[in-house]
């Protein structure tokens, strides 16, 4: 599944995938990839300073995340170019949910928070 969100000139692209090879039905477990791009239409760079993430299973069990940068990055990333990355997360449902924020800063030196609208996790066929 594929989703866009817009905010200060930053639009973040969220693809997900379920990845059965490393989940475990009958223990609760499924796992799952997303795979984001940050791309940024401002007129000057920014920078990915934290991320926070609420992800909620089925069973509305939230998990809070959050911490500096994404995969051991803070990346800048320069006006009209992207930032991409992969990362995973478990949850002990088939269907679930992430929202959150990328926490930005502006070469002057504003700091603002990109906002990621809540996106689906399911495993196929899971919702109909």
């Amino acid at each position: 599944m594929i989703e866009s969100f817009t905010q200060h000139a930053i639009i973040i692209n969220v693809e997900t995938a379920y990845l059965p090879e490393q989940s475990d039905p009958d223990k609760k477990r499924y796992v799952f990839s997303y795979h984001i791009t940050i791309t940024n239409n401002d007129q000057q760079p920014v920078q990915l300073l934290r991320r926070r993430w609420l992800i909620t299973d089925g069973d509305e069990q939230v998990q809070e995340v959050e911490g500096e940068g994404v995969i051991g990055e803070q990346p800048v990333i320069a006006p009209q170019q992207s930032f991409s990355y992969t990362s995973g997360t478990v949850i002990s449902t088939k269907v679930g949910s992430m929202q959150g924020h990328y926490q930005m800063q502006t070469d002057d030196g504003q700091t603002f928070n990109a906002d990621i609208e809540p996106f689906t996790l399911a495993q196929p066929n899971a919702l109909h």
